[in-house]
C-alpha cells in the first residue's frame, strides 16, 4: 500500500513539474529575449543569447527612454496602491455591515455585489467610459473609484465569508466596554481580517497592475499612461515592433508584482480558506 502511494505521489509530482515548466516557460523566454538584438529575437526566439546576439542592458535603456517608463511606473504604482487600499477599506466595512445587519437592504447589496462578478466587462465598457468622461474621472484619482466598483464584488464576497467566522461575542464585549461601532470595527474586527485583507490585496493588485483596457478607456492617455499602455507605444507604423525594447519593458513590468506576490503568497490559502467558511 505504501509503495503504491509513493509511486502515485512520484507520478503526480512529475506531471505537475511538467505543467509548471509549461506555465513558466513563456516568462523565461521573455527574459531571455530581452537581452538579444532585435533581429535575433525574430529569427531565434527560443535560443539562448549568443555572443553576437547578446546586447546586455541596451534594450532596457532604450525602452525606458522611448516610453517614459519612470512616469508610467509611478502612475501605475499610484493607481494600484491607492485602489487596493480603498477597495480593502470600503469592502471590508461593507461586508461587516452586511453580515451583522440582516435585512432586505443588506441582502440586496450582497446579491448585487455577487451579480457584478458575473457581468462581462464588455457589456458595460461603453456606458462606463461615457459616464467616466461626464464625471471627469479620466485621471489617476478618478479611476480609483472605477476600480472600487469593479473590485467590490469579489472582495465583499470574501470578506463576508471571513466575518461570519468571527465570534459575535468579541464585538459585544467591545460594545459593553464603551466602543462605538467605528471603534469596534477598527480596533477589533479589522485586525482579525488581516489574512483576507492580504489575499484581497494580492488578487486586486495583480489585476489592477496588469490591466490595460480599463485605463485605456477611462484615462486621458495623452496625460496619464500606465505601464501596459506605455508599452503599446513601442509599436511603430505598418505593424513594426521594437521587440527588444518591448521584451525588456515586459520584464520590468512583471518584476514588481512578482516580488509582491512572493512576499505575500503564504497568506493566500489562509485567506481563501477562511473566506470560504459558511455562516
Amino acid at each position: 500500500m505504501g509503495v503504491r502511494k509513493a509511486k502515485h505521489g512520484g507520478f503526480m509530482a512529475f506531471i505537475f513539474t511538467l505543467i509548471s515548466i509549461v506555465y513558466v516557460s513563456p516568462v523565461l523566454i521573455v527574459i531571455m529575449n530581452s537581452f538579444k538584438k532585435k533581429g535575433y529575437i525574430n529569427k531565434y526566439p527560443f535560443s539562448l543569447p549568443t555572443e553576437k546576439a547578446f546586447v546586455g542592458l541596451e534594450n532596457y535603456v532604450e525602452g525606458i527612454k522611448k516610453i517614459g517608463f519612470i512616469e508610467a511606473f509611478m502612475n501605475s504604482l499610484f493607481i494600484t496602491v491607492l485602489s487596493v487600499l480603498v477597495i480593502i477599506l470600503c469592502t471590508s466595512m461593507c461586508a461587516w455591515y452586511i453580515t451583522r445587519v440582516r435585512n432586505k437592504l443588506t441582502e440586496t447589496i450582497y446579491y448585487l455585489c455577487l451579480f457584478s462578478m458575473i457581468v462581462p466587462f464588455q457589456m458595460v465598457m461603453f456606458t462606463l467610459s461615457k459616464i467616466a468622461d461626464m464625471l471627469h474621472l479620466g485621471n489617476p484619482v478618478g479611476i480609483i473609484l472605477v476600480y472600487l466598483g469593479f473590485g467590490a464584488g469579489l472582495a465583499v464576497f470574501m470578506f463576508c465569508g471571513f466575518v461570519k467566522s468571527i465570534p459575535l461575542e468579541i464585538e459585544e464585549a467591545a460594545m459593553i466596554d464603551g466602543c462605538t461601532p467605528i471603534q469596534t470595527y477598527f480596533q477589533i474586527v479589522f485586525p482579525i481580517l488581516k489574512p483576507t485583507c492580504i489575499t484581497v490585496a494580492i488578487l486586486q493588485a495583480m489585476w489592477i497592475w496588469n490591466d490595460y483596457l480599463l485605463p485605456y478607456l477611462v484615462l486621458d492617455i495623452k496625460k496619464y499612461k500606465t505601464i501596459p499602455i506605455a508599452i503599446q507605444y513601442l509599436k511603430g507604423g505598418y505593424g513594426s515592433v521594437d521587440m527588444g525594447a518591448m521584451m525588456a519593458m515586459l520584464v520590468l513590468a512583471i518584476v514588481p508584482i512578482i516580488i509582491f506576490y512572493i512576499a505575500c503568497q503564504k497568506y493566500i490559502i489562509e485567506g481563501v480558506v477562511a473566506g470560504a467558511v459558511k455562516g
